[in-house]
């Protein structure tokens, strides 16, 4: 329990720091990378969405047994990462995207804290059951 904690702690954390800047600055990506926003909709939509999913990731490092299930569709979630990777390595997004790399990584991790957290249920069930618990 102590590895996916500490993993959905560390994603939730550096998560908002990414994130929670993009409600500030629209006009610098505006200034810096044209084109400028022309829906401004999907920009905000996106940026409240993934908000919420680190606020998630935070809400799964309190209890990850009981919020297991969920650690799937953060899996999910990070293999958008994917997406900006492909998008990189065909020439239609700037290399400063390789950032999804970190999303890779994270739903990586989060895939091993998913496994391991039933490794960590299983034993616990095994050692209740051997002491006549």
């Amino acid at each position: 329990m102590k590895f996916a904690k500490m993993v959905f702690l560390i994603a939730g954390i550096y998560g908002i720091v990414v994130v929670a800047p993009l409600f500030l600055t629209e006009g610098v990506i505006n200034a810096t990378q044209p084109p400028a926003i022309t829906h401004p909709e999907y920009y905000y939509g996106f940026a409240c969405v993934a908000l919420v999913f680190q606020l998630l990731f935070l809400v799964i490092a309190r209890d990850p047994a009981r919020y297991r299930p969920i650690m799937l569709l953060a899996v999910l979630e990070k293999a958008s990462g994917i997406a900006f990777l492909l998008l990189v390595f065909l020439h239609r997004s700037p290399p400063s995207m390789l950032i999804g790399g970190v999303d890779v990584l994270l739903g990586i991790l989060f895939l091993v804290a998913y496994v391991r957290t039933a490794l960590t249920r299983v034993q616990h069930a095994t050692v209740a059951h051997s002491s006549g618990a």
